[in-house]
């Protein structure tokens, strides 16, 4: 379980929460496109390790911030102004992170509100002896976003909106993000964007099951991790006899679930920690748009349909993956394309046995992961290229506790931990 969703915990409201009296909000240029927006939220972590250990405090974090990481990861200046995010500052709020915010020169909307503290959290590990178990608790109330906090600025008009929350909360995010979207798009500039979801892991049980199915259609990708996955279906996702991520298991939850929605085309991507992630499309139909002006001079096409019942040369995998039909109940074979799906496993940047001497702390890689995976996604890569840019990124969020270092290198390039993005991302792919 990715530790930084953890972090989301219940889905309560806290009273007087939104933006009011006593807010300063710094908004962002008129007009400024947007490719990636996240509602994850702000945090600020303190860490107690275990004993003789000093504890880190002041640490960036929090869903919201790890994805809009991931996002900006790919997104060297002038293109860092795509990546949008929303931090809610309290009257504590360290004046060191307000600098190393504005060092990365995304799209931020800060908004400084004097009458509550900042969303702060507090993590320890109850059990020295296990080091990649951590608790959490929130030390201040938290400050959750809000369809209506994208309202009158360019971060409703992103590209790709990262969502983190209940399956039904999905539900009434979704349909509120598209009206205030098509309430302010200018005459019909409307387009609707792309949602990848998170589901927080609190509320992955099979009771559950039902209303994550039914959020299904509002989303472009669904992403929850092996655990999150395994417990919507009701099993734990582990070997039991070795305590590991059990592969056989997320493969087999994912047939489950994408066969129970059999007449559409839907997407997960279920992330695996040091096993990387796997991307899991069942197969269903395409609609493509036949052109309403054949050129000049060339006959329009006789649709072909199928009248009656079953004929020697029907095509039974195009016929049940399309269920086109007219007005009449024919089916218009031409009007079908088949998508195949796709069942492919990506391995994380650090092989496994390379992990032990690099990865320093996992914390925030899922939710980096999205934000690279969201990105792409937004920039026209298809979901298995849009995989490797998000095990790229999160490699970059594990290699030290926080935020990876942002600098430059000797030809003036942007580097991260002293690594070109690009160089990692061109070597990842010429692995896989």
């Amino acid at each position: 379980m990715d530790a930084a969703q953890d972090r989301i915990g219940s889905e309560t409201q806290v009273p007087g929460s939104e933006a009011g009296a006593g807010v300063v909000t710094e908004g962002i240029e008129e007009g400024q496109e947007i490719d990636f927006v996240t509602m994850g939220m702000f945090i600020i972590d303190e860490i107690e390790y275990p004993p003789p250990r000093p504890p880190a405090v002041d640490v960036l974090g929090g869903a919201g911030t790890y994805s809009a990481l991931g996002a900006r990861l790919f997104s060297p200046p002038p293109l860092s102004r795509t990546v949008g995010w929303i931090v809610d500052q309290g009257s504590d709020f360290p004046g060191p992170l307000t600098s190393l915010i504005a060092s990365w020169e995304t799209s931020a909307l800060l908004r400084l509100d004097d009458t509550r503290l900042t969303t702060r959290g507090w993590n320890g590990y109850d059990n020295p002896s296990d080091p990649s178990h951590r608790s959490f608790r929130y030390t201040t109330p938290k400050k959750r976003l809000i369809a209506s906090d994208l309202s009158g600025t360019p971060l409703l008009q992103a590209r790709a909106i990262h969502l983190i929350c209940s399956p039904n909360r999905c539900r009434e995010l979704v349909p509120s993000i598209i009206s205030q979207r098509k309430a302010e798009s200018p005459g019909t500039a409307y387009t609707r964007p792309l949602f990848i979801w998170e589901p927080v892991p609190d509320l992955c049980t099979p009771d559950e099951l039902l209303n994550c199915t039914n959020a299904l259609p509002l989303v472009d990708i669904c992403s929850p991790n092996h655990a999150e996955l395994a417990g919507f279906m009701g099993c734990t996702g582990l070997d039991p006899l070795t305590n590991e991520i059990d592969t056989a298991q997320v493969e087999r939850a994912c047939e489950q679930l994408l066969a129970s929605m059999p007449l559409q085309s839907y997407t997960l991507v279920v992330r695996t920690g040091p096993k990387g992630c796997y991307v899991a499309r069942n197969g269903g139909r395409k609609r493509t748009t036949p052109s309403s002006n054949p050129a000049k001079g060339q006959p329009k096409k006789k649709k072909e349909y199928i009248r009656g019942g079953l004929q020697p040369d029907t095509d039974m995998f195009s016929l049940f993956a399309g269920l086109m039909q007219d007005s009449e109940g024919h089916v218009a074979r031409e009007e079908i394309e088949v998508d195949p799906g796709i069942e492919k496993w990506f391995p994380a940047y650090f092989g496994e046995e390379e992990a032990k001497g690099k990865v320093v702390d996992p914390t925030g890689g899922g939710n980096t992961f999205l934000g690279g995976l969201a990105v792409a996604l937004a920039r026209g890569k298809g979901v298995e290229e849009a995989c490797a840019w998000g095990n790229v990124a999160a490699s970059f969020a594990i290699e030290q506790v926080g935020m990876p270092v942002l600098g430059r290198g000797e030809g003036g390039e942007e580097v991260w931990n002293g690594a070109v993005v690009e160089e990692r991302l061109r070597g990842y792919l010429e692995r896989v």
